[in-house]
């Protein structure tokens, strides 16, 4: 496996969403849920219609789901962003609350992970990202712009459970230019 990148660059996720929504809603929902929730890819792509909408079929103001990686479980609000896309894109098809979230266009089952990496790959690909991009990037992105707004460490830390603040920069793709920049432009 490659060690990906977050995408930095506002603007490039802003192209993305913008590919993304005008050729499928629900790869743009994907998008828009695993840059905003900082969820596995495993995690993303095992949701349930049920995991994201209540019985009256409104969008839950949490969702809880067992990680499948960690079997622990996580617990997070759904944002203005990440609600408005499954509205949006759950406003497109019909679906019963025991429906996978992203649905495979074969069969009625689950989107697979090597289809989320290609559509990830090439709305990477189509703003002119060069880095290595792959299913994990929307976790990393996720990572990495929470910490440049001023979330800590210690915070970031626990939410990917690392085990030690190196790791988690490492993780989110923290450059040591961008630390040595911390010292170069401080200047008290």
């Amino acid at each position: 496996m490659e060690f990906v990148q977050p995408i930095r660059e506002k603007k490039q996720i802003d192209s993305i969403k913008k590919i993304l929504k005008a050729t499928n809603l629900r790869d743009y929902c994907l998008f828009i849920l695993g840059i905003n929730s900082g969820l596995r890819i495993s995690d993303l792509l095992k949701l349930n219609i049920r995991d994201v909408m209540d019985e009256r079929g409104r969008v839950r103001d949490r969702i809880s789901i067992r990680e499948t990686k960690t079997g622990k479980t996580k617990d997070f609000p759904v944002g203005d962003t990440a609600r408005k896309a499954i509205v949006e894109y759950l406003g497109t098809r019909a679906y019963t609350l025991d429906d996978p979230l992203f649905l495979s266009r074969k069969g009625g089952q689950a989107l697979k992970r090597q289809q989320a990496y290609k559509i990830i790959n090439d709305a990477a690909r189509a703003v002119g990202i060069k880095e290595n991009i792959g299913t994990h990037t929307l976790r990393k992105t996720f990572g990495y712009h929470a910490y440049q707004t001023g979330v800590s460490l210690a915070v970031l830390q626990k939410l990917f459970n690392h085990s030690a603040p190196s790791v988690t920069l490492s993780y989110i793709g923290i450059t040591q230019d961008e630390l040595d920049d911390v010292y170069l432009n401080l200047n008290l």
